[in-house]
């Protein structure tokens, strides 16, 4: 029987509400990653007995917790660098300090009773750093990168069966291992970790992760076979006007999001959208990964018009373009001619539909398609690197989306992730390390070397520099003032970070 597991928010009902909303912890996601110190039952009673003897103030709730809860530390924020190593010494180093064992301790409990919103895995993992304590779905990739630099690939191993293990047992992989992202995963980068592995240890590795890729497959594409005109939606896929079949990004829970609670709420009395669709659009946003960014904004600015599930991503269709590719190769190391044509068959479908509907003729540039207008976005973001970086993309398109990143993505520090300055932190002025490598390599892929080389140039100068300012590798930089921080989002800047030191790892050995 595959493991049931009950999420924090469900099991501490009210106590969950009024912590969240009470404002005792600067960081909503303190709380719901805490670890109880004994059972469900008796934590919930005697909180009821609390709360019936009288108005509970802050204080006496704050204590509750603390007595009965242990709070999330972040060890990689405490972690004092060596400033006599360099950089990439630094990553190495730190490799350890972001390093999870398998989770085993967590399953002394029963998971419905043991009062933690932790996922066990099986393996060991890296994560991100910072208030990041669990392993992320997409940032694992690029984390991926710099292990492979360092020669761990045993590392790489161990995640890839951890994903594994979360596809068999929860049927997806989840945006990271915790309940409360049990609705959701992330930008599916697995068969890409695959790939990455393969090229190390060759094609038998294909062969191992096949079940998973297809399982993987079978997630995104789930409800497919029934999409019709009249009913041409269904959870993450989308079928257009001429039968064509896309994806969203979505979420299968609704309801405000338990690590930002009291955010959701406010920003839903600002809101003219119901609540109900509001909330899914904003999980939607979580599983692209860019949470938040103008790019699924109505009027590109304004929060409250978020509209995710009315988009088609590049990105998202880049990447199952990949996995279909994927799956083709690994049925014909199997000798399953069938299948290998029919997934060869559908990566092909796929690439006409992004060069077609997600490119934009008057800009000349790969913008997220809105279906219900029928029309792209008109907001040009770095997410058009990513038919480049999978070789999907036609030579005159990469020509231009080249020209235009040139022009006008590229910055001091690197390339920019839109050009709205919005104030969310997937906007001008930041840059994150993921984004990096998909514009330098997709750029490389179509024989852009000396922009592509001016933007590792630029992003490992800063790394460097904030490095060797303040001892940390960060999230996200400012990539437009290299005397600034990366500001905007729910959360301050973190360090670590999993990344960002992958991806800079990679570009300083290469």
């Amino acid at each position: 029987m595959p493991p049931t597991y009950t999420p924090f928010e469900e099991s501490f009902s009210d106590l969950f509400h009024d912590v969240q909303t009470s404002g005792i912890f600067a960081d909503s996601k303190t709380f719901i990653d805490a670890t109880a110190k004994q059972s469900v039952a008796i934590i919930i009673q005697q909180y009821h007995e609390l709360k019936s003897s009288g108005k509970l103030t802050t204080d006496q709730l704050k204590a509750f917790v603390l007595a009965n809860f242990k709070l999330p530390t972040s060890p990689s924020s405490d972690f004092e660098a060596d400033m006599t190593r360099s950089a990439a010494e630094h990553i190495e180093n730190l490799w350890e300090v972001l390093t999870r064992q398998a989770d085993h301790h967590i399953e002394e409990l029963a998971p419905r009773t043991r009062g933690s919103s932790l996922i066990p895995l099986p393996n060991p993992y890296i994560v991100p750093g910072g208030r990041f304590n669990e392993i992320y779905y997409w940032d694992s990739y690029f984390t991926m990168l710099g292990l492979a630099e360092s020669g761990r690939y045993e590392m790489i191993e161990n995640m890839l069966d951890n994903f594994a293990y979360l596809i068999d047992t929860i049927g997806f992989i989840p945006n990271g291992n915790r309940t409360y992202f049990l609705g959701r995963s992330q930008p599916p980068f697995f068969a890409a970790m695959v790939n990455l592995l393969a090229k190390e240890k060759g094609n038998e590795v294909l062969t191992k992760y096949l079940p998973a890729l297809q399982k993987e497959y079978d997630f995104w594409m789930a409800g497919a076979s029934d999409l019709s005109l009249e009913n041409p939606t269904h959870r993450r896929v989308v079928r257009l006007q001429n039968g064509t079949i896309v994806n969203r990004y979505w979420d299968d829970r609704e309801g405000p999001r338990p690590e930002s609670y009291p955010e959701d709420l406010e920003l839903a009395e600002e809101s003219a959208q119901p609540n109900k669709e509001l909330y899914l659009n904003l999980r939607a946003a979580c599983e692209s990964g860019w949470d938040f960014s103008a790019r699924w904004f109505a009027d590109g600015n304004d929060f409250t018009t978020i509209r995710t599930t009315e988009l088609i991503p590049i990105d998202l269709n880049c990447l199952i373009c990949h996995l279909e590719e994927t799956l083709s190769i690994a049925y014909l190391l199997q000798n399953k001619a069938s299948e290998a044509n029919d997934f060869a068959a559908k990566a092909e479908q796929r690439k006409t539909a992004i060069q077609t509907y997600c490119w934009n003729i008057a800009t000349e540039f790969f913008e997220d398609y809105h279906f219900p207008s029928q029309d792209t976005t008109g907001i040009p973001t770095l997410a058009a690197a990513f038919p480049l970086f999978f070789n999907i993309a036609k030579p005159s398109q990469a020509a231009k989306v080249s020209k235009k990143i040139q022009a006008d993505f590229l910055k001091a520090g690197g390339v920019v992730t839109t050009l709205m300055e919005s104030g969310q932190q997937w906007d001008f002025p930041n840059g994150w390390a993921p984004l990096q490598w998909v514009t330098i390599q997709g750029l490389r892929n179509y024989g852009f070397g000396l922009i592509a080389n001016q933007i590792a140039e630029n992003w490992t100068t800063l790394n460097v520099k904030v490095y060797e300012n303040t001892g940390k590798m960060m999230e996200k930089y400012n990539v437009t003032d290299m005397n600034l921080g990366a500001g905007g989002g729910e959360y301050p800047v973190q360090d670590g970070f999993g990344w960002t030191n992958g991806v800079l790892l990679k570009l300083l050995k290469n």
